[in-house]
């Protein structure tokens, strides 16, 4: 159960009807009914969050609020700084650890009034795709995915209507796929990481919400109030949701992908692409266009070129987790460490090249249309624990650092399934009014 928008109860919080304390208990009632199955926190603060939601009702009562999302519950990755939870990165070698401060997300959420519930469970220092706590809140013998997987669970379990994660792979787009949630991936910089234990290069914050209304809003309060990283101005575009936009053309994607798309995720996909067409939006995808064909020959054997940069660039802190304490590290984490050992800084340096000409490549491509649409997952979320699902549609977007959303629109094997829509670099506002157009049309 994904929870309600919250951003659509500025009325009735303005008239009484309703009030961020009521709206508090109902996420509170699932969280007791449902936190010991689902295990999407690894800290929560109940009496703490109840205080803060009475604050917050005052406020609306008085027309003060803060912001829109003013009472708002939002439950933070665990590798982003809260100055009142520990951030352990999901690893035993940080548990317990507190910096005392909030990283720019977290400060910018409390300056709008939002509410920082807890912590939400996270694959080690984000990276490793093992993991051994969350479980999906549609069926708990399946992968939530990751690593935003305490995220993605709290927001699909209706514990919070946000959750802010991560992503440097496809750590927001397809757990949001897996567990039914609207999951967006800002253009590189858009949102400030300063704070966020998540320093590669194309890593970006990740927004987790139950609509796509509360996504926008909670970004763009976040831009206002402490923009993009160092060095971005940040999202821009109006504080509401953006108006619907119907694309005239619209590129598809098949991305390594689609190799390994379940049959189910194919039907579901060719579905909605057949309906488009018959809406009047004009398709070109590989088959179509030259253009295209060689944007997806070229992003065919993306995955190596995104291990490399993100392999050298893990180089620091693992080294020194290494020295510190060898026992505590994942050794899926160990592994990767010592094939990075082999890398140069040739290796690397001819890597980020690359990064920039399929970047290059992008926005020849995506100027031939107004978006650019696929799967957010080869399929619903695995069975098992074990792994957190295979990125294959996830990586284009972070190596070229386009805003992407995951949709909840699809369906395979009776789970979710995210419809993945792609837009221009620092163009995400108007990425949401075509997915504002998606989903008012296909709803």
């Amino acid at each position: 159960m994904v929870s309600s928008s919250y951003v659509a109860l500025t009325p009735d919080f303005l008239t009484g009807k309703s009030s961020p304390s009521e709206f508090l208990e109902t996420c509170l009632a699932r969280v007791a009914k449902s936190e010991d199955m689902v295990r999407a926190f690894v800290a929560i603060d109940i009496e703490g969050a109840r205080a803060q939601a009475e604050a917050s009702t005052a406020r609306w009562k008085a027309g003060q609020q803060l912001s829109p999302i003013d009472g708002m519950p939002v439950g933070v990755k665990d590798i982003i700084e809260t100055a009142d939870m520990p951030t352990g990165q999901g690893s035993p070698m940080w548990e317990g650890f507190e910096s005392g401060r909030d990283a720019a997300t977290v400060q910018a959420l409390r300056d709008a009034g939002a509410i920082i519930l807890g912590k939400t469970a996270t694959t080690e220092f984000a990276s490793s795709p093992t993991f051994a706590q969350t479980t999906n809140p549609h069926d708990p013998m399946r992968t939530p995915g990751g690593s935003s997987s305490g995220s993605t669970a709290a927001v699909g379990a209706g514990f919070v209507p946000l959750a802010i994660g991560s992503q440097v792979v496809g750590s927001t787009l397809r757990p949001s796929s897996y567990c039914g949630c609207v999951g967006f991936k800002p253009s590189t910089g858009g949102l400030n990481r300063s704070g966020s234990y998540d320093h590669l290069s194309h890593s970006c914050v990740g927004v987790i919400g139950a609509t796509l209304e509360d996504v926008w809003v909670s970004a763009k309060q976040i831009a206002t109030r402490v923009g993009g990283d160092p060095g971005y101005p940040g999202l821009m575009g109006p504080e509401n949701l953006p108006d619907a936009q119907k694309p005239k053309r619209l590129l598809i994607l098949q991305t390594d992908g689609w190799n390994r798309v379940t049959p189910g995720a194919r039907e579901a996909f060719e579905s909605v692409v057949e309906e488009l067409k018959q809406s009047g939006v004009e398709l070109i995808d590989r088959s179509t266009d030259a253009d295209i064909e060689a944007f997806e020959r070229m992003i065919a054997d993306v995955r190596s070129l995104s291990d490399v940069i993100l392999s050298w660039e893990n180089r620091w802190p693992t080294a020194g987790y290494l020295r510190k304490d060898a026992e505590k590290v994942h050794p899926v984490t160990v592994e990767r460490f010592n094939a990075a050992r082999t890398l140069t800084q040739k290796d690397y340096a001819e890597a980020l090249a690359r990064r920039q000409s399929l970047r290059d490549a992008f926005a020849k491509v995506i100027a031939k249309g107004d978006g650019a649409i696929t799967l957010a997952a080869t399929g619903a979320a695995p069975v098992g624990l074990i792994s957190t699902g295979d990125p294959g549609f996830n990586i284009p977007a972070s190596i070229i650092g386009a805003p992407a959303l995951s949709l909840p629109l699809l369906s395979d094997e009776g789970m979710p399934l995210g419809l993945q829509v792609i837009g221009r670099k620092d163009e995400d506002a108007a990425l949401f009014g075509l997915a504002t157009w998606i989903t008012q049309w296909h709803g």
